[in-house]
């Protein structure tokens, strides 16, 4: 289809309140002069005028298609195309994200409070929250690092929409600190200790010796605005299949308390990102291999990626199940590589291990003084796998040779804290390497008092690209407090 015909018929399909949306999303892009845009024509013709939109680059028309939810045209129309980069301002998304939740009752509480501030005209009963916005950035109330104002009134009018302005911030720092993702593991390794009562660990006695091993793989600095994303655009992002190994009674390894609370957590969130969830409980080692092939011989094709999370007693290198017999990781992952699994070829494979890589505690090593927190923990933990093939990500409760650990009543480090940044970092576009950062650096800073022992979470990584999750439309979960 001709260009100029295909951008006809999308407008042809658009809603006043979409031209409107759409222009707004692009007040950055045409340098803030969008006030003649009146159609989708003029707002199509403005920005091929100024070279932003063409046959050769319609990137720009698939990412506005998409931030307003209309996949429909997407579809209907082929836009599937996608930038290496996001060309609408992640600030821009915000407050576009906003207007979208809040109701009209919220829109006259929000103009009765900057009454005050703003011309009457823009308080008028028939005037959008985008055209509050554009007047507040107008009055230099409002602007990407000018937030405090917005925020407040936010708070005041709808709390539990606070906190996409305080993680837009809070990203607007990582990313301030560091333009670069770093895609590798931390050089410094920590680890922490059981203790009585609470910490337990999912250490197993082996017979010989294991070799402390040092992960290692090339650490590639990567500027991550130029790398692309993985599609994320089907009506569900995948099955997210959790195997949680509980009860061990059969044998002599212990009861996994705890585990049960980052089942629950896991299932919340992985919901919430758009996954349909599938629990399997107390499996055997046949039984995980059972389970991960049926999923790898599944059609994949309308789905985005697939996610697995084992949670179960480890050792280097492999996982037990409840009969006590090991699974190796790399053979758990084999089922969904691209040659066994076809239609998940090119897409994102993520597994988060929670389990002990072997016996090993590591130690604290000072750097300045903090004070140590109490905390009721046990261990669980396992060996890294560098997977062969493209597209795996392996995320690891702790480094090769060492325990990681698990609270009797909250659950775990590692999966406690991967819940928790990505119900905080999802909303503010964060893609999941940096996520898992922020992991390691918060699970390295867990400290247990008795001997001062660490943990040190780890990735492998073959993604080619971004794993970026859609903002969820839905109210983020509940999750315990760690």
């Amino acid at each position: 289809m001709e260009f100029q015909q295909l951008l006809h018929n999308v407008g042809k399909a658009l809603t006043t309140d979409n031209v409107k949306a759409l222009a707004f999303l692009c007040t950055d892009i045409l340098k803030r002069n969008t006030e003649s845009v009146k159609s989708p024509t003029d707002l199509f013709t403005r920005l091929m005028q100024q070279d932003h939109l063409s046959q050769e680059r319609p990137y720009l028309l698939t990412e506005l298609l998409r931030t307003i939810q209309r996949i429909d045209l997407v579809r209907e129309f082929h836009l599937n195309n996608r930038e290496p980069t996001s060309l609408i301002s992640p600030y821009r998304k915000l407050l576009y994200n906003l207007s979208e939740e809040l109701t009209t009752d919220h829109l006259k509480e929000m103009k009765f409070l900057l009454n005050k501030m703003l011309p009457s005209k823009a308080v008028e009963e028939n005037t959008s929250l985008l055209e509050v916005f554009l007047c507040m950035e107008q009055r230099d109330l409002l602007g990407d690092n000018n937030l405090n104002l917005l925020e407040d009134k936010i708070e005041r009018v709808c709390p539990r929409l606070k906190v996409q302005i305080t993680q837009f911030k809070a990203q607007q720092v990582i990313f301030s600190e560091s333009s670069f993702t770093t895609i590798g593991l931390s050089t410094e390794a920590s680890n922490s200790a059981c203790s009585p009562g609470y910490l337990c660990s999912d250490t197993v006695d082996v017979s010989g010796s294991q070799e402390n091993r040092t992960f290692s793989e090339n650490q590639t600095s990567t500027n991550s605005k130029a790398l692309r994303r993985y599609s994320m655009t089907q009506a569900k992002r995948g099955i997210c299949l959790i195997i949680n190994n509980c009860n061990f009674s059969r044998s002599s390894l212990k009861y996994r308390a705890g585990t049960m609370v980052d089942e629950q957590c896991l299932s919340h969130v992985f919901k919430w990102l758009g996954f349909d969830v599938e629990v399997h409980l107390d499996c055997t080692s046949e039984k995980m291999l059972s389970v991960l092939r049926e999923l790898g011989g599944r059609d994949h094709r309308q789905m985005d990626c697939v996610a697995c999370c084992v949670l179960s007693h480890g050792q280097e290198g492999s996982v037990y199940g409840v009969d006590t017999q090991t699974v190796d990781i790399k053979v758990l992952k084999e089922p969904l590589n691209a040659l066994n699994c076809p239609t998940l070829a090119e897409k994102p494979k993520l597994f988060f291990v929670q389990a002990c890589q072997g016996q090993k505690e590591q130690d604290a090593v000072y750097i300045e003084a903090d004070g140590p927190e109490p905390s009721l923990v046990c261990s669980d933990a396992l060996k890294d796998s560098i997977p062969a093939e493209a597209d795996f990500l392996m995320s690891m409760a702790t480094v090769p040779s060492f325990v990681s650990f698990r609270d009797k009543k909250k659950g775990t480090w590692f999966i406690q804290s991967l819940c928790k940044n990505l119900v905080e970092l999802v909303p503010g576009g964060l893609d999941l390497l940096s996520i898992l950062t922020k992991v390691n650096d918060d699970v390295s800073l867990k400290t247990k008092t008795e001997g001062e022992k660490k943990q040190m979470p780890q990735q492998a990584s073959t993604l080619r690209k971004n794993v970026v999750f859609p903002v969820p439309k839905t109210p983020s979960p509940h999750l315990p407090s760690v």
